[in-house]
């Protein structure tokens, strides 16, 4: 087949953009050959049942699934009766990036509440944690977290404790989107359960894609008593591989050595480094009108431009506006990412910022 794209090309605009690592390719091509059961009933998937058992604490369930929106789907549906609501942020990926799949796919109603970070509290959820028994309200019985979150903040183990507990106490459960989990403990510098079964989280997702994988994601339930009827969710929600092997074989690429640490870390690495160098920029006035707009804790840099900048930018590096009218853009480095890339994406924004600045004079 030829190539019909420029490999050497890099952009910003999210860590799906990037292509697959190369040791998960090669996992997929050693799963290959001869015949394995399907629809999970290979060896690669039993294995990776074991593997999560020792990141997220025995007894853990992994249901390996294509895509983040259909795990974040399977996983709520499995969580909730048909009267159940989900409580989160109003930039959960859930509400903001899914299509309406929670509501159209899973007919699950979502209880939104604006976060100044991306991040709830529980002092945030009891906004939308009331009315339980009223039969006019939908109940409220899950609350959904991302980690890290789509302005790449990061909750600590303390955050979600306190957060679990709260909802635990009111007799909810707490789903975790892990699309970026991760990048979350690159930067946490925690084993994958420190933040998520050991302080309370009832089912997670594990995230892939972002993280140097073709399509393969999962959902780990951590408490069997928080979720029911996943092996008939996933297929019912068209979730289910038929050739399972090669979904699970590329979780297990990232998951048995320390791959998906090491991703994570560049990414997250390079993020600090963009952050760096504007900084920098700011220091020595080259970098006059950026303004971050969040802390930079994980792969993701937010940060609003004058007026052009963006769209100028965006002829050479492609990224997306956050909040265009606040003129705020998100930029989003992956596993891929290289110091050059970095460097390179820094001159131009440099340049770019002294034209604006001329034509304003």
């Amino acid at each position: 087949m030829t190539t019909l794209h420029d490999p050497t090309a890099r952009g910003f605009a999210s860590d799906n953009y990037s292509g697959v690592h190369p040791e998960v390719l090669a996992a997929i091509a050693a799963a290959n050959g001869g015949h394995q059961g399907a629809y999970g009933g290979d060896d690669y998937t039993a294995r990776l049942q074991e593997v999560a058992a020792d990141h997220f604490g025995e007894g853990a369930q992994a249901w390996p699934m294509f895509n983040g929106t259909g795990a974040n789907v399977v996983g709520l549906l499995s969580m909730l009766p048909r009267w159940g609501a989900v409580v989160c942020a109003k930039t959960a990926h859930i509400h903001s990036d899914e299509g309406g799949a929670p509501e159209k796919s899973g007919g699950i109603k979502l209880l939104t509440i604006p976060t100044p970070e991306g991040k709830l509290t529980p002092d945030l959820i009891a906004q939308e944690a009331w009315g339980w028994g009223d039969e006019h309200r939908a109940q409220p019985l899950v609350v959904y977290l991302t980690q890290s979150t789509e302005l790449g903040t990061l909750y600590t183990p303390d955050e979600v404790r306190d957060i679990t507990s709260y909802a635990h106490e009111r007799g909810m459960r707490v789903y975790m989107d892990g699309a970026r989990l991760s990048n979350a403990a690159a930067s946490l510098d925690l084993p994958l359960r420190a933040f998520t079964r050991d302080v309370g989280v009832d089912v997670v997702s594990f995230g892939a894609t972002k993280n140097g994988a073709l399509g393969a994601e999962m959902v780990v339930v951590l408490d069997a008593d928080a979720s029911d009827g996943m092996i008939f969710l996933r297929k019912h929600q068209t979730q289910l591989a038929s050739k399972m092997r090669f979904v699970s074989a590329q979780l297990l690429a990232l998951l048995e050595g320390d791959l998906h640490l090491r991703n994570a870390r560049q990414a997250n690495a390079m993020a600090q480094r963009l952050r760096g160098g504007i900084e920098q920029g700011l220091a020595d006035g080259s970098m006059h009108g950026v303004e971050f707009t969040q802390r930079t804790q994980a792969n993701a840099v937010l940060a609003s431009l004058p007026p052009g900048v963006a769209d100028r930018l965006r002829e050479q590096f492609m990224f997306y506006d956050w909040d265009a009218s606040k003129g705020e853009v998100r930029w989003v480095c992956s596993f891929d990412t290289t110091e050059a890339d970095i460097d390179a994406f820094l001159a131009a924004l440099r340049a770019h910022l002294g034209s604006a600045y001329a034509d304003s004079a």
